[in-house]
């Protein structure tokens, strides 16, 4: 039977928070698909060549495909992306607000969580594990509940999952403590019981402000082992590598 490494069960959680884009599932072939799309869309109903500037506002590579660690893309909620690529069909573009605004209410659309979403690990195998040994499961993520929830339910996650803190929640973002916070409350469990697991800095910097008793980064996702390093506790090339 599968166990937890051994920093893991050290730790004797009682609730693991896990970050989702990155983490959970393939964090690049969700946004970047994401944001050619919204380009191509935008281009299209403006009549005006503007994905280069919209990929820089977002920190999107599309010529390798590849997402800052730290950019836009990586960290802010879709409020802010929405505001963002107005503020790019505006500031760059010449479009007036109203214009602006009317053409991103046309073409502005969720990641499909059906068709993009890809985990990065056997979950349900690593989550049933986790929850053999007694531990509760939340998600903290900048993107919105509705397609968070969507993407779990089509992973057939929902069940295991017992709580979310996401983007438009009205919850301070990361790197914030707010969602941690938030969940331990839900879920009364206290912040040193609680593990984070994220693949980005902001991640892992929301659990130590939060006071969690580890904090995990992943390899999985946007950002190197010299970058998580500094802020982790350990650093792991996957979820699946929380079991043995």
């Amino acid at each position: 039977m599968l166990q937890l490494i051994p920093a893991l069960a050290h730790s004797n959680p009682a609730l693991i928070i896990f970050d989702k884009d990155g983490t959970l599932i393939h964090f690049e072939a969700m946004w970047g698909a994401w944001a050619v799309d919204l380009a191509q869309k935008l281009e299209a109903i403006t009549g005006r060549s503007m994905a280069e500037r919209l990929y820089k506002a977002l920190d999107f590579y599309a010529d390798t495909g590849q997402i800052a660690p730290h950019g836009a893309l990586s960290v802010t909620p879709m409020a802010g992306l929405r505001l963002l690529t107005i503020q790019v069909l505006v500031g760059d573009m010449g479009l007036s607000p109203v214009a602006a605004e009317a053409a991103v209410a046309k073409v502005w659309r969720t990641p499909d969580p059906v068709a993009t979403a890809h985990p990065l690990a056997d979950l349900g195998t690593l989550f049933a594990v986790l929850r053999a040994h007694g531990i509760q499961i939340a998600v903290a993520t900048s993107d919105d509940r509705a397609p968070t929830a969507a993407t779990l339910a089509k992973l057939g996650l929902a069940e295991s999952v017992t709580a979310l803190a996401c983007g438009d929640d009205g919850i301070p973002i990361k790197p914030e403590p707010d969602m941690v916070l938030t969940l331990c409350r839900t879920l009364g469990v206290p912040p040193a019981k609680t593990v984070v697991v994220g693949d980005n800095v902001a991640d892992l910097q929301m659990g130590r402000a939060a006071e969690v008793g580890l904090v995990v980064g992943v390899l999985s996702g946007v950002s190197s082992a010299e970058i998580l390093g500094p802020h982790a506790d350990i650093v792991l090339p996957s979820v699946a590598d929380l079991v043995e």
